[in-house]
């Protein structure tokens, strides 16, 4: 290796990834086979056990610690690989076309076969079809995210029984007293219970810093606020003293008294929409069509939190005072003779791309700590209407830090398509099927395009769809 240059050794990289694929690939093989040898029982005293879901084979439950102690694991570690690979390969054989060509991560594969191992043999496809599509290009994360919807759209009345029965596993609990006299609260609540519970956080967060200055941390803040919510009258009397009544609040804001009864004189005297104003303010995105909406049945995703039944919104939304934002119409596209990009250009730029644009990132991540970069460099005297849309893309603040100061460039090639080249030149398309190499020839059409021309090779294409269609052989 001490021979190899940076090219070489980036190449050297990459066959190593896809030989350790391949010989998880095999590995998995492995355990397959054995399945199919030891898929009869030797006598009626036998016992056989599914390891895998609806529609893959029995394995005899004494052949597994035998493989387990062969493979120097423990017998769970190997029931796990048995049961994971019958599964891709009889139930998600799409997927494990995929798998076995080297294209994944073989662990993603096996996290979605374990997501989607309660669906039923008879709708499991719907899970196939979609992870398959999804696994050889996407971050691991968009892809476990799309298995999860797609387990819920396979089998809504089992995932809506599952649901009700983790409602019962809800709990508060405390860790223990470190040296230091602080501990842990550890609690599984419901989304929604969550999402108000770091509402009101955030809320009294902000208050405090304006109170106690910038000496304290956004986090240390936070853990303080989280500490009022066990002193509801002294909680009260500080969001009242807070209170900014909008135009059409006609009640001062100035109140002081710290009297418990005047505190509750004045939360009687309120209007619900004041009282519901005192739970501070959030902001959530939701994604659902038309047809679920309507029918209060389907699927919505919410930023941040992944998918969700249509019903479950109200657990977020319930019992709040909802603002509507109306729906961005994303064909127009506002240019702005400014260097900051507007609220609005951010929102619609964010809608076209689908998050942050840098190869293989989460799709499912949230808008937190993103920047909005030009495309093209800003230019202070250039032409007008540099900014809007047409010219920005998100990138996390570590993406955004390595493309302006790590060598890597890319150029925008169409809506919701980037392609990037790195600083020894491999180049990777960013669009809505995920992230792909592209060999030098096929990188330098796309770079050599004049301004404005978006190139859309055929290749690409013909190569994706063969690639989820491929025939499958199973054992």
């Amino acid at each position: 290796m001490d021979e190899l240059s940076s090219v070489a050794l980036l190449a050297a990289a990459s066959e190593a990834v896809r030989v350790r694929r391949l010989a998880e690939v095999a590995e998995m093989e492995l355990a397959s086979q054995w399945a199919v040898l030891h898929g009869h029982p030797t006598d009626e005293r036998d016992p056989m056990v599914r390891c895998g879901g609806d529609g893959t084979p029995k394995v005899r439950e004494y052949a597994l610690p035998e493989l387990a102690i062969a493979r120097g694991t423990h017998v769970a570690t190997t029931r796990a690989l048995v049961a994971d690979t019958l599964d891709l390969q009889h139930r998600l054989p799409r997927t494990w076309a995929v798998v076995a060509a080297g294209e994944c991560e073989p662990w993603v594969a096996r996290k979605a076969a374990v997501l989607s191992r309660e669906v039923p043999w008879e709708t499991v496809a719907v899970v196939d079809a979609a992870v398959s599509r999804a696994i050889a290009g996407h971050a691991p994360s968009t892809v476990l995210e799309i298995a999860r919807a797609k387990v819920i759209e396979a089998d809504p009345e089992a995932y809506a029984l599952r649901r009700e029965t983790e409602r019962h596993r809800r709990y508060v609990a405390l860790g223990k007293i470190d040296e230091l006299g602080f501990r842990h609260v550890i609690a599984r609540v419901s989304a929604g219970d969550a999402a108000w519970v770091d509402a009101m956080v955030d809320r009294v967060a902000d208050i405090l810093g304006a109170e106690l200055g910038h000496d304290h941390n956004r986090d240390e803040l936070r853990a303080e606020a989280f500490g009022w919510l066990a002193r509801p009258d002294d909680l009260l009397k500080l969001l009242l003293d807070h209170h900014q009544p909008d135009h059409q609040d006609p009640e001062p804001p100035a109140w002081a008294p710290s009297h418990l009864l005047r505190t509750a004189e004045r939360l009687a005297a309120m209007s619900t929409r004041q009282l519901a104003s005192l739970r501070g303010r959030g902001q959530v995105f939701v994604h659902v069509t038309t047809s679920a909406l309507s029918l209060q049945a389907g699927l919505a995703r919410v930023e941040g939190m992944g998918p969700a039944l249509v019903q479950a919104l109200r657990e977020i939304v319930g019992h709040a005072d909802v603002r509507l934002t109306p729906v961005l119409d994303t064909r127009i596209r506002p240019r702005v003779d400014q260097y900051e990009h507007p609220e609005s250009s951010k929102d619609i730029a964010w809608l076209l791309s689908g998050g942050d644009v840098f190869p293989f990132s989460p799709r499912s991540s949230t808008r937190d700590r993103v920047d909005f970069d030009h495309v093209v460099a800003y230019r202070h005297h250039g032409p007008a209407g540099q900014t809007g849309p047409h010219n920005s893309s998100p990138l996390r603040r570590t993406h955004h830090r390595w493309k302006t100061h790590g060598g890597y460039r890319y150029r925008g090639c169409g809506p919701g398509r980037v392609l990037w080249q790195t600083p020894y030149g491999a180049c990777v398309l960013v669009d809505d099927r995920g992230s792909r190499r592209l060999d030098q020839d096929e990188a330098a059409i796309m770079l050599s395009a004049p301004p404005g021309v978006d190139v859309y090779l055929s290749r690409l294409a013909l190569d994706y769809e063969q690639a989820v269609t491929a025939p499958v052989a199973t054992s």
